[in-house]
């Protein structure tokens, strides 16, 4: 890389990705499959499985940026390793090995580490080691805070080895290791509302969602007690059609735009086109993936939002699977899923029939 490269990706041999704790695999097979089906020449490595995977070169050559990848909560190329600063001055040596590759501005100064227990610890040396780091930053004359500038991360893997990267402006999730800070309302009935409002603000793009969730638009919610996701809806304005033999809310059975069916969710079929189908119910993923192709492909939605139970193994060919299964392999129905923070062993997907005009 040249000195104060803008743009670092186009030198980079390494990436590093975040992901949730014993995932690592999952996502290291989810790269495997990747750069097999780009014809990119890389591995992948598992770091201790604290929710870190390195993607190497196997060449040496420049990789090119990896896509939004499911289990992925963040990516950045790599363009710094120290894995032993000194026990005094660790922001000199930091800048130091920074130094070759440091912009004159950048948007922001993110310090992240595994999200585990142990992690906690190093989220408090974190924050007291930021103030200094930017304070010797701008002494350097980098400027901080600059909009469209990169973004420096730096991987505490513990408070003396770190790993540097520059990510573009504008790449990956819009918060340090990709995890929202969301509050959970009192009045929501259950913390699954967050899960909802995480999906919302990573899956759909800003003019998506001023498009797709406007009040009076119409949901489905299968499998909706006690109505976490249904309360979520109808904060957009959305009525709702609650679909669970168990009992909603009190605040939402009061609600006259829910109307509750208590009704087994896969044999519930709608008396007209709705906008929106959403289903968070416990069972199998591929049972789930062809029931909500069905409603896709009948035309009794134009998009579904719905969480995917995987099982303990083999959980990135379950999600290629399953898509599969959605989309006819064909591009036929559009997908975008994630891992999200507030998922645990299962996944959150955004599928779409084209004519409702999500991006690909």
């Amino acid at each position: 890389m040249t000195e104060r490269d803008p743009i670092p990706t186009r030198h980079a041999t390494r990436w590093l990705l975040q992901c949730r704790p014993g995932f690592g695999a999952d996502l290291a097979a989810e790269l495997a499959a990747w750069s097999s089906d780009a014809g990119v020449a890389g591995w992948p490595r598992v770091e201790n499985d604290q929710g870190r995977v390195d993607f190497h070169s196997a060449d040496g050559r420049p990789l090119p940026t990896p896509p939004a990848l499911t289990f992925a909560r963040q990516a950045w190329p790599v363009v710094a390793d120290c894995p032993q600063l000194p026990e005094r001055d660790r922001v000199g040596a930091l800048l130091e090995a920074l130094a070759p590759h440091l912009p004159e501005a950048l948007a922001g100064v993110w310090l992240e580490h595994p999200d585990t227990n142990d992690g906690k610890a190093l989220g408090r040396f974190c924050r007291k080691f930021r103030p200094h780091l930017e304070r010797a930053l701008r002494e350097r004359g980098v400027a901080l805070e600059r909009a469209g500038a990169p973004r420096l991360h730096l991987w505490f893997a513990d408070s003396r080895q770190v790993v540097a990267g520059l990510a573009p402006a504008g790449s990956g999730r819009p918060w340090p290791m990709g995890i929202p800070r969301l509050r959970l309302p009192r009045a929501a009935p259950s913390r699954s509302a967050l899960k909802l409002e995480e999906a919302v603000g990573w899956l759909l793009t800003p003019v998506e969602r001023e498009a797709a969730l406007r009040p009076g638009m119409s949901a489905v919610d299968l499998g909706a007690a006690p109505g976490g996701w249904t309360w979520v809806l109808r904060q957009a304005g959305l009525h709702v059609t609650a679909v669970d033999n168990g009992p909603l809310a009190e605040s939402l059975r009061a609600d006259r735009a829910v109307r509750h069916l208590r009704e087994d969710g896969f044999r519930y079929r709608p008396p007209h086109r709705v906008d929106w189908l959403v289903c968070d119910m416990v069972e199998q993923p591929h049972r789930v993936a062809r029931l909500v192709r069905h409603w896709l492909v009948s035309g009794w939605c134009g998009r579904a939002l719905f969480n995917l139970k995987l099982p303990m193994r083999r959980r990135w060919q379950c999600v290629a699977e399953c898509r599969a299964l959605v989309t006819g392999g064909s591009g036929e129905l559009g997908w975008r899923s994630a891992q999200l923070y507030h998922d645990r062993e299962e996944i959150t997907v955004l599928a779409w029939r084209p004519a409702a005009g999500s991006r690909g």
